[in-house]
C-alpha cells in the first residue's frame, strides 16, 4: 500500500534493534484516512475467506481492525493486556514477548467474544516475528474457532513471523514489507 509506504518513509523513525517508530500516524496519533484505506485493502484481500469476526491485540492492532470490520461489517474483539473487574472470572488468557515492551505481556479475552466456530481474521499492526499473533491464534484455538486469515499493517520480514505463520494455513497478508533495518535506514520490498 503506497500511502502507508509513504507515510514510514517520511514520518517513522528507525531506532535500531529492530524498532520502527510510527507513532505520529499508527501507534500513539492515528491517522483515520490512513486505517480507512488500511481497512479498506484487508478487507478487499480477504474478501472469500468467510470471516466471522475479527480478532487483534490492545491497542495498535484496534484502529486497523475496527476499519476492517467496518469494510467487511464484521464485530471486531481485541486482546486486553489486563483484566477489568468487568471481566469474567473465566477467561482465554495467553502470554507473548512483547518486542516494543522488552518483556511477556498477558493477551486475555473474555469467552462472551470469542465463540466456539467463529471464523476468525486476525488483523494487527506489525508482523515481526509472529509471537503475538501466534498468541491470538492460541487464543482463537482455546475458544474452538477457526483461523481464516492473517493480515498486518507492516511486516518486517527479516524477523521471520511469516514463516512461523505458514503452519497455520491461511492467507498471510501485509499491506507494507520491509526486508531491512540495518545502519539506521528503512528497506522496502
Amino acid at each position: 500500500m503506497e500511502l502507508l509506504k509513504e507515510r514510514i518513509r517520511v514520518e517513522g523513525q528507525n531506532l535500531g534493534n529492530g524498532i520502527l517508530k510510527v507513532d505520529g500516524f499508527i501507534n500513539h496519533q492515528v491517522d483515520p484516512k490512513l486505517m480507512y484505506h488500511a481497512g479498506e485493502d484487508f478487507a478487499e484481500f480477504f474478501k472469500d475467506v468467510g470471516a466471522t469476526k475479527i480478532l487483534t491485540a490492545e491497542i495498535s492492532g484496534i484502529a486497523p481492525a475496527v476499519m476492517t470490520g467496518y469494510h467487511m461489517n464484521l464485530p471486531v474483539v481485541y486482546a486486553r493486556k489486563s483484566k477489568p473487574i468487568t471481566m469474567p472470572d473465566q477467561v482465554f488468557l495467553t502470554l507473548a514477548p512483547s518486542h516494543t515492551k522488552g518483556r511477556m505481556v498477558e493477551l486475555i479475552v473474555s469467552p462472551e467474544y470469542l465463540a466456539n466456530g467463529e471464523k476468525v481474521l486476525i488483523i494487527d499492526d506489525f508482523l515481526a516475528s509472529g509471537a503475538t499473533i501466534q498468541g491470538l491464534v492460541r487464543l482463537a484455538q482455546t475458544a474452538g474457532a477457526q483461523l481464516v486469515g492473517i493480515g498486518a499493517l507492516v511486516e518486517k520480514t527479516f524477523e521471520g513471523g511469516r514463516e512461523a505463520l505458514q503452519a497455520y494455513g491461511v492467507p498471510v497478508h501485509s499491506l507494507v514489507a520491509i526486508t531491512s533495518m540495518d545502519d539506521g535506514q528503512i528497506t522496502f520490498a
